[in-house]
């Protein structure tokens, strides 16, 4: 089978082609540096030429509000019109556990936007909806520091290992649409502050942490399961949070 996955040089991109590698698929991959820019449109049709699936992990280069929801719905329009003309049969994007619940977040109403655009086209597609990386953990900590303290929300947060997320995306791609939603979320259901905390301890520092009513996820407020996945099929990861973050540590 062949699987064109588009973002494919990023974090989550070069796990699904590894992962589809590895299980002895034929993989296209494209991105901006190889040559394929899914603004313009520019070379997505050699990409996608052959390509029984097309994997979309894409992610805009900026958190600014309009800058978003124009990459998400001009590279989703584009990355449709390619597939339709190469007769690709099906379109799996990659997701936001939350984002239709986070409508003050410029980025989550991209998000909203491109699965709109996939799910109205008529492409057979599967939407994978994973809560935040492992990765991005000390990230998000570090935006919430202000003055020698993280002054985190008081809200839960479900984070999973990349890997494991680009494993049910690949998987995804492989098997048939089903023209609807797969959810996946790490093991555990953390506080922000005991994430932070752990990410803290992780690097031997020991800033306070403050849960803080009035502080945002970027921006957005948070209830507090905006980020945990409520749908009882979701996929749930199975390497937790301390492990990942002990061998992670270095």
């Amino acid at each position: 089978m062949k699987v064109t996955v588009v973002g494919a040089t990023g974090l989550m991109g070069t796990r699904v082609v590894d992962a589809l590698n590895v299980a002895g698929h034929q993989t296209a991959a494209a991105a901006i540096e190889l040559g394929q820019n899914v603004l313009t449109g520019e070379g997505l049709a050699e990409a996608l030429a052959g390509a029984d699936a097309l994997v979309d992990v894409t992610n805009a280069p900026t958190y600014e509000a309009d800058a978003v929801m124009s990459f998400f719905t001009t590279s989703a329009t584009n990355l449709v019109a390619a597939a339709e003309q190469a007769g690709v049969g099906h379109y799996v994007v990659l997701s936001i556990v939350g984002a239709h619940g986070l409508p003050e977040s410029g980025y989550m109403r991209g998000k909203v936007a491109q699965e709109r655009i996939i799910t109205e086209s008529g492409l057979p597609y599967t939407v994978v909806r994973a809560t935040q990386f492992y990765e991005f953990a000390a990230t998000i900590t570090s935006t919430l520091t202000t003055d020698g303290q993280v002054r985190v929300p008081d809200a839960l947060i479900q984070p999973i290992a990349a890997d494991e997320v680009a494993a049910q995306v690949s998987r995804a791609a492989v098997a048939p649409p089903v023209n609807g939603t797969l959810h996946v979320g790490g093991p555990d259901t953390l506080s922000f502050a005991d994430m932070a905390a752990r990410v803290l301890e992780s690097r031997g520092e020991n800033t306070s942490v403050i849960v803080d009513p009035v502080a945002t996820y970027f921006g957005s407020p948070l209830r507090t399961s905006s980020l945990v996945t409520q749908d009882p099929a979701a996929v749930i990861g199975s390497e937790r949070f301390a492990d990942w973050l002990a061998a992670h540590a270095a």
